[in-house]
């Protein structure tokens, strides 16, 4: 698999990924910390493969010239 997640766009998704698992946990008892559990567990995981399927799809590659 190639990557295509890098950069300021990994960096980002980390971030996001983070601080959406932490609302999420906290509010873990209503439906919007569910979902933002699962959106931030997606942004975190593909921070951390440097991959991701939607990025595939359209064809953006955000890693560079490594």
């Amino acid at each position: 698999m190639d990557k295509n997640v890098g950069g300021p766009a990994r960096l980002l998704r980390f971030v996001i990924g983070v601080t959406l698992l932490a609302f999420g946990y906290r509010n873990r008892d209503r439906t919007i910390g569910t979902i933002a559990f699962l959106c931030g567990s997606d942004l975190f995981a593909t921070a951390v493969i440097q991959r991701c399927p939607v990025n595939a799809v359209f064809g953006i590659d955000t890693c560079g010239t490594d």
